[in-house]
C-alpha cells in the first residue's frame, strides 16, 4: 500500500506499522488483531495516540476491503490495562469455579459441562449477547497454545485468558466435554441414553463422542436446558439474560447443584414377587370338545350369506316403492295448490 493513499497526517503512523510488520514478517494488510496488539505494546504511547494509531490501521483496511484487526477483544485489552487486570483476575475465580464443578452424576454434570464452557467465554470480557450467539463454527481449539479462539466473522475476535491455565483449567478440555455432549445428541437424540453415558463408571460413557459434533455448523453452541435435563428438538441459543444467570449464580456462589431425581435412583425399590398361581389340571376332552363346538358353529353360518342376500334384496325393493310414492306425491302438488 503506497504512503500516496493514505492521508498525509495519517502516513507517519502507517510507515511506524508498515516497518514493524516488515520486521517481524508479519503482512500490515489483512494483519491479524495479534499482531495489532504486538505492535501496540511495542510502541507505548498515551491512550489517545493508541486509539489514533488503531483508527488510522482499521482506515486502511477498510479502503481496501478487509476486516479491520481493531474491532478485536485482544487489542480492545492491549489498549485498557485496568480492564485487562480485571479479567486476569476475574479469569482466576472463575477457574477455581469450573474446577469445583461436578464431573459424574445426571443432569449434575451435563449442566456443569455446560456452564463450564459458559464460564470460560465470560472470562474473556464478552458481552452476554455475544456470548448466547456463538455458533459451532465461531469457536477452535487453538493447537498451539491451551486456549480457546472465538472469532465470529462480525468482528467478534478474542482469545481466551491464559490466566485459566494458572488454574489448573484447560479451556480446550472445558470446550471438548462440551463437545462430546453435543455430539452424543447429534448421534443419539435421547435424553435417557445421554444419562446412561453420563452416569457410567469413571465418567467415560462420553468419550470420543466429540467426533459428531459438527464444527463448521452454524448451530447454537450454548441451549437451554430443563431440570431434567432435556434440552429443545430444535436447535436454540441461551439467551443473554440466560447466560447472565448462570456467570452471576456462580459468581455468587448460589448455582443449583441439579441433583438427580429420585426416579433415576441408582438403588431402585425391589418390587415384591408375586404369590405362585395353583396349578391347574384341565380335562383332557377339551380340546375335541371345543373342535366339535367350532364345527357346528361353522354348520349354521353356512347360510349366512344367503341370507344377508335376501336382506339386501329386500331392501332395494322397499326402496324403489318409496321413490315411486315419493313421486306419486310430488306430481299431486300442483293440483291441491289450484283448488
Amino acid at each position: 500500500m503506497t504512503n500516496t493513499s493514505i492521508p498525509r497526517r495519517d502516513r507517519h503512523t502507517w510507515s511506524l506499522f508498515e516497518d514493524w510488520c516488515t520486521a517481524h514478517g508479519e503482512p500490515s494488510l489483512a494483519a491479524s488483531p495479534e499482531s495489532l496488539a504486538r505492535f501496540l505494546h511495542a510502541h507505548p504511547a498515551a491512550p489517545t495516540t493508541q486509539r489514533r494509531r488503531i483508527a488510522v490501521i482499521d482506515i486502511a483496511h477498510h479502503r481496501h476491503l478487509l476486516p479491520p484487526p481493531g474491532c478485536a477483544e485482544i487489542v480492545r485489552a492491549a489498549l485498557d490495562v485496568a480492564r485487562t487486570a480485571r479479567l486476569h483476575e476475574l479469569a482466576a475465580v472463575i477457574g477455581g469455579i469450573v474446577a469445583r464443578l461436578p464431573e459424574s452424576g445426571w443432569p449434575s454434570e451435563q449442566f456443569a459441562r455446560r456452564d463450564a464452557l459458559v464460564l470460560i467465554f465470560a472470562s474473556t470480557g464478552l458481552p452476554y449477547t455475544q456470548i448466547a450467539a456463538l455458533r459451532h463454527c465461531d469457536v477452535t481449539a487453538d493447537p498451539r497454545i491451551d486456549a480457546l479462539r472465538i472469532d465470529t466473522g462480525r468482528g467478534v475476535r478474542t482469545v481466551t485468558s491464559l490466566a485459566l491455565a494458572g488454574t489448573g483449567i484447560s479451556p480446550r478440555t472445558v470446550y471438548q466435554r462440551w463437545c462430546e455432549v453435543l455430539g452424543h445428541q447429534t448421534q443419539y437424540p435421547s435424553t435417557r441414553m445421554l444419562a446412561d453415558a453420563l452416569d457410567a463408571v469413571d465418567g467415560t460413557g462420553l468419550g470420543g463422542y466429540d467426533r459428531y459434533f459438527d464444527p463448521a455448523g452454524k448451530q447454537p453452541l450454548s441451549t437451554p436446558i430443563d431440570r431434567w435435563g432435556h434440552t429443545p428438538l430444535a436447535a436454540t441459543p441461551l439467551t443473554a439474560r440466560a447466560v447472565a444467570g448462570i456467570v452471576r449464580m456462580h459468581l455468587d456462589g448460589r448455582a443449583s447443584t441439579h441433583l438427580q431425581s429420585t426416579a433415576r435412583s441408582q438403588h431402585p425399590e425391589q418390587i415384591a414377587a408375586p404369590d405362585p398361581v395353583p396349578r391347574v389340571l384341565l380335562d383332557p376332552g377339551y380340546y375335541e370338545r371345543g373342535t366339535l363346538a367350532r364345527r357346528h358353529a361353522h354348520g349354521l353360518l353356512d347360510d349366512v350369506d344367503s341370507v344377508l342376500a335376501d336382506v339386501e334384496t329386500r331392501a332395494d325393493s322397499l326402496l324403489e316403492a318409496l321413490v315411486d310414492f315419493l313421486e306419486s306425491e310430488t306430481a299431486r302438488v300442483p293440483a291441491d295448490t289450484v283448488e
